[in-house]
Order: structure tokens, then C-alpha cells, then sequence
């Protein structure tokens, strides 16, 4: 269901998928992060990398009258604290979601779906 906004000058319907979008790009900001994982799991229980092409397939957007809840599927670099990449997560994409589009965000869930191991560049 699209968030419906009231506003004096009309009506504002914002879709679903906007919101999984820039939750999304949100997300691919914060460090630590390596790519979002596929909402599905493929037959041998491996995590599908996503990159920057669809930042919003790796998120699941409910919205109810009021009440909105995002769900991130990530994968997070090794070496980093998975604790704390989840909470940069979380708090990025309430603040991007609030500031953008004017949504209070009632409930954010990380689904860490896997760690890689990032090369660095030479």
C-alpha cells in the first residue's frame, strides 16, 4: 500500500518502491557495507551480491495507514563490527527517509544475509 500524505495543497501518494529505493541508496553509503543481499535465497543457501544498479532489491518496504517498516537485507565487509555497521545502517536510513520524503520510519530491521571479504584497491 503507497504512503498517502495530506497536504493543503493535495494529495501526495508515495510509492513503495520510492521508498525501498532510497533506503537503498541510503544503505550503500554507510561503511562497512558491501551490497545488499537478495530478499529470496538461491538453492544453495548462498547470498545474491547486488551492487548500485538496483539498491532497492535487497529491501522490503511495508507501509500500513501510519505505520512504516523497512526491511534491509545486507552484507557487510569482514573485519568490521557488524553491531555497529547495522546501526549506521539503521539510523542513516531513518534520517535519509525522514529528510527526504518526510516519513517517520516507525520500525527499521537489518537482516545481515552474509560477511565478504573486500579486496583493497593498489
Amino acid at each position: 500500500m503507497p504512503k498517502t500524505m495530506e497536504t493543503a495543497l493535495g494529495t501526495i501518494t508515495i510509492a513503495e518502491d520510492v521508498v525501498a529505493t532510497l533506503a537503498g541508496l541510503a544503505a550503500m553509503d554507510c561503511y562497512g557495507l558491501v551490497g545488499m543481499a537478495s530478499r529470496r535465497q538461491v538453492k544453495d543457501s548462498l547470498s545474491e551480491l547486488l551492487g548500485r544498479d538496483n539498491p532497492g532489491k535487497g529491501v522490503e518496504v511495508r507501509i500500513d495507514n501510519d505505520f512504516v517498516e523497512v526491511d534491509l537485507y545486507i552484507i557487510v565487509s569482514y573485519g568490521t563490527n557488524i553491531y555497529e555497521v547495522a546501526q549506521n545502517v539503521r539510523e542513516k536510513v531513518r534520517y535519509v527517509l525522514n529528510q527526504s520524503i518526510g516519513i517517520q520510519v516507525d520500525r527499521v530491521n537489518i537482516l545481515v544475509q552474509g560477511v565478504r571479504v573486500t579486496v583493497p584497491d593498489r
